[in-house]
């Protein structure tokens, strides 16, 4: 609900504050007293783009503060926590525009761009009026406006869920066709490729094993002779057989060096001992070193034949087995893509008919609650004498999409015989208010109670029994919520349970406009002057105290 609105230096408004209350609240006043100036800063405020130049001559800007009340479960509060905001009960909207046309916004303190103010805008005010090409003129919120009276949203939610997973289905379809329609491009490389590598079949850190067997190979042949004659050295006609032959005669003639020889002797054993150990040692390193010459040749071959694959497929050589899985995986996916896809359009044929039969489902249901609805609003339009007009909701097919595949269009025929047309282009100006008041009042049980509706002058071109009717439907739609009407009418603005009169002042060659709550003494002097005009008479003061007792 709209509980406050300040405004300040915008077009001829010096400063004003006004505090709305909830049910019908009526604006009345001259023609060009400024009733539309309080909708324009309204719509300033809420983001809504309107006249260019707002800020009142001499000023250095404008500025419009409105004030909103925000119950439990309002839609408000659900853009606030996307955008971030804490939440809260209350949501205060401020504007600034600038003399030279720099508008900056601020909900609750916090810096906020246009968009952001016309998406909380969309949940907080609708506004309505001859020329209302956001709501009934616009074919667009047509469809939405028909399943709001139907209240089908379960059916809504399956139509949405079914062409989600319908989408889901064609876009999975569409990656594997592309991805199958790649791979048979490259079929060819791909089986010569996995041949290859199948019959080379590298093995992780098979490179590095190859290539310090072929060093070592290659090294062999510089160190197997010196290692040979070391051999040879320590051997029966080197080391080995000179310490044989000492430590022989030493042992035949130890006893007769009284013990003197023990310790040599014990010295020479280990030393025999060391040198068979290190004979043994130098005996395996020459086994280690015997090679067959074909094997450092086979090594070399396959060494190259591994960084030669490997640099044709640019990778490392420890990469190639990996490289063989995928292109392996990728043949393997080609060989059995026929089966996948067959798969694929199975599941979107599912996912098609799924979606058919949710979106029948839902036309159905629009089909009933067109018809229900075209009833309800021409039994509306008879109070309004609008009882020879003919309301027709028209349902035709459009292009699938999350919503089903129904256009609706509100058609109406104004007169009996009369071909039915478009609402905005056969409906005049006071017909298209009856209609809209009388489609507002069907939807209204569905309405959003924390919406504040805002009512344009849609009473213009009707009086007497119509405008009474206008005016008693305008009260019943602000029960329980909030309604704002811009009214020349008197039989409107009697039934408001609050009224303000707009006022236009001249003073030291500078006009401003002002806005004045009207007790119930005012009230009944403004209601005779809209019955009489400036002249107010006895008999329009008695025929206003009649109205405003109703």
């Amino acid at each position: 609900m709209l509980r406050a609105l300040e405004i300040r230096d915008m077009l001829i408004i010096d400063r004003l504050e006004l505090e709305f209350q909830p049910g019908l609240n009526v604006l009345t006043g001259e023609t060009g007293a400024g009733k539309s100036i309080l909708l324009d800063s309204l719509g300033f405020v809420l983001g809504w783009r309107g006249r260019a130049e707002l800020v009142r001559s001499g000023a250095e800007q404008g500025e419009v503060t409105a004030v909103f009340d925000l119950p439990k479960g309002h839609p408000a509060h659900d853009v606030l926590a996307e955008a971030g905001f804490d939440d809260a009960d209350e949501l205060i909207l401020r504007r600034v525009n600038t003399a030279d046309g720099r508008k900056t916004g601020w909900v609750n303190d916090r810096r906020v761009t246009g968009e952001m103010l016309r998406a909380l805008s969309d949940t907080l005010v609708e506004l309505h009026g001859q020329h209302d090409d956001r709501g009934l003129l616009n074919p667009k919120g047509h469809r939405a406006l028909l399943d709001q009276f139907a209240g089908h949203d379960a059916l809504l939610a399956d139509v949405k869920a079914a062409w989600r997973e319908m989408s889901r289905a064609r876009k999975a379809l569409a990656e594997a066709e592309a991805a199958h329609a790649a791979a048979q491009a490259e079929e060819e490389f791909l089986r010569h490729a996995v041949g290859e590598l199948d019959k080379l079949s590298p093995q992780p850190g098979e490179d590095a094993e190859l290539d310090a067997r072929r060093r070592m190979m290659q090294g062999a042949e510089r160190i197997r002779d010196d290692i040979l004659r070391a051999e040879q050295g320590m051997g029966p006609d080197g080391a080995e057989g000179a310490l044989a032959d000492a430590l022989r005669w030493l042992e035949g003639v130890s006893d007769a060096a009284d013990g003197r020889l023990d310790e040599p002797l014990a010295a020479l054993a280990r030393a025999m001992a060391e040198l068979d150990e290190a004979a043994r040692g130098v005996a395996d390193t020459l086994d280690a070193l015997e090679f067959d010459p074909h094997e450092l040749e086979a090594t070399e071959e396959r060494l190259f034949a591994l960084r030669g694959l490997a640099r044709k497929h640019s990778v490392a050589p420890d990469e190639l087995a990996g490289l063989a899985d995928t292109l392996r995986d990728r043949l393997t996916a080609l060989d059995q893509g026929a089966d996948r896809m067959a798969l694929l359009r199975s599941e979107l044929r599912t996912a098609e008919a799924a979606y058919e039969a949710a979106a029948s489902a839902l036309r159905a249901s629009r089909v009933d609650a067109a018809r229900r609805l075209d009833s309800a609003v021409c039994a509306e339009l008879a109070p309004l004498k609008m009882d020879r007009a003919v309301f027709v909701t028209d349902l035709t097919e459009a292009p699938a999409g999350p919503e089903g595949s129904d256009a609706v269009a509100f058609t109406v025929a104004t007169n009996p015989g009369a071909p039915a047309g478009p609402i905005g282009k056969i409906a005049s100006g006071g017909e298209l208010s009856r209609f809209l008041l009388a489609l507002k009042v069907c939807l209204s049980e569905q309405r959003d109670a924390g919406l504040t509706m805002i009512f344009d002058e849609i009473d213009r071109g009707v009086g007497g029994a119509t405008a009474d009717a206008v005016g008693r439907r305008l009260a019943a739609l602000a029960e329980g919520g909030q309604v704002l009407v811009v009214t020349h009418s008197p039989q409107v603005a009697a039934l408001g349970a609050h009224h303000w009169r707009v006022e236009k002042h001249v003073a030291d060659a500078q006009t401003t406009s002002t806005v004045v709550p009207l007790d119930s003494m005012a009230r009944e002097g403004e209601i005779a002057r809209m019955l009489s005009g400036d002249t107010i008479t006895t008999e329009a003061r008695a025929a206003a105290r009649a109205l405003l007792t109703g």
